[in-house]
């Protein structure tokens, strides 16, 4: 990719907020040959000074920087509630997907045919019914029976979608799952972080599900059909026609919020999917809509507290480092084995035939350096 930077608006911002060459140099602790070579097109900054430079001249990626990339990674986020995406989000995404490509040629799926894909995903009511419904018969289930996180990685793998389950924490994250797409390999790759409550876990990965049938999507539309798809694969039309029936006949708000929950708890999805495909049905039956009083909020996250996360789920017998983090081993051979996924082994095969470090690990999965050289070692 050629990458350059915009210089009629650095320039413009520079005189606008009085900052030499060497000003921007000192700020970013960098030389001023740096900043002189940035500024006449003989280098680009490296990504994290990119984004420094940017923030100092108050300029958006997409202001600062002039590229040309014809296959320049697509990437969408499930994002972590109450974040805002910005450039530096999508930037660092796709610098992820451009390391992605390297490994892309070592896919085991078959190249001779694209996996099959949506026509014209729409948000409309009807369109989603018989987009789930025809899902739901490609994994073999029934218009009510719920959905398994077996169908779910299954479908994935069907759909020729690389699973990459990483452990990016509970807190202070933008995203909780990434989807990139490599329009060159046609390869997608969807990152899941492990950190996350079972229950919200399933609906990002049918979220993700989403993106993968719909991979000419971007943005806000993107997003909006993925949530919309989720919520109708997990919780379908027959179940929450059922469920609006029963949940009217309730007698009080607080067994209405008690049927509520049990329903989640059958289907392994949280309480405000349940009572918001329950309240999506009803709109589109010209029916009223159910509302729960003020307790359902805290009734929510009493339920959530009742459950592990993913990681603390799948990885409790594993092996432990002296930070209490599970070993690499242990957590590799884990996920491999629930997501049925072939990542860590084409990072080995990449790793070994290139001779690369830790360095190419901590950058592809998004982790500490001190992460990725216990991730390298194990692979290498």
């Amino acid at each position: 990719m050629q990458k350059s930077l915009n210089l009629a608006n650095a320039e413009r911002s520079m005189q606008a907020a009085g900052l030499t060459q060497a000003a921007i140099a000192a700020a970013l602790d960098v030389s001023r040959e740096a900043v002189s070579q940035w500024l006449s097109h003989k280098s680009f900054p490296r990504p994290n000074k990119l984004l420094q430079l940017g923030k100092l001249l108050n300029l958006a990626l997409s202001d600062l920087v002039v590229s040309e990339e014809p296959n320049s990674p697509k990437v969408a986020f499930r994002k972590m509630k109450g974040t805002n995406t910005h450039d530096h989000h999508i930037e660092k995404a796709r610098e992820i997907g451009r390391y992605l490509r390297q490994l892309a040629s070592l896919l085991p799926f078959d190249t001779m045919e694209m996996p099959p894909v949506l026509k014209s995903p729409s948000c409309d009511y009807d369109y989603l019914r018989k987009a789930a419904a025809k899902v739901r018969e490609d994994i073999t289930l029934a218009p009510t029976d719920t959905v398994d996180f077996k169908h779910l990685i299954r479908r994935f793998r069907d759909l020729q979608a690389v699973v990459v389950p990483v452990m990016w924490g509970s807190k202070q994250r933008h995203e909780n799952a990434v989807h990139i797409y490599l329009p060159d390999s046609q390869s997608t790759w969807v990152y899941l972080n492990l950190d996350t409550n079972v229950h919200d876990f399933k609906f990002w990965m049918a979220h993700e599900l989403g993106h993968c049938l719909s991979p000419n999507l971007e943005g806000d539309e993107a997003e909006d059909f993925a949530d919309a798809f989720a919520g109708c694969l997990l919780f379908p039309h027959e179940v929450a026609e059922q469920a609006y029936t029963a949940i009217k006949k309730q007698r009080s708000p607080a067994a209405k919020i008690t049927y509520v929950l049990g329903l989640a708890t059958a289907h392994i999805i949280s309480p405000y999917t349940v009572i918001g495909q329950v309240n999506k049905y009803a709109a589109h039956s010209g029916k009223p809509g159910i509302k729960l009083d003020h307790g359902f909020n805290g009734a929510v996250t009493n339920f959530n507290k009742g459950y592990l996360n993913i990681s603390e789920t799948l990885l409790a017998d594993a092996e432990r480092d002296s930070n209490g983090k599970p070993c690499a081993k242990d957590y590799i051979a884990v996920v491999e084995h629930v997501f049925d996924t072939p990542f860590f082994e084409l990072l080995r095969r990449y790793l070994k035939q290139h001779d690369k470090g830790p360095g190419f690990v901590q950058t592809v999965l998004d982790m500490p350096l001190l992460d990725a050289r216990s991730l390298h070692a194990e692979l290498t």
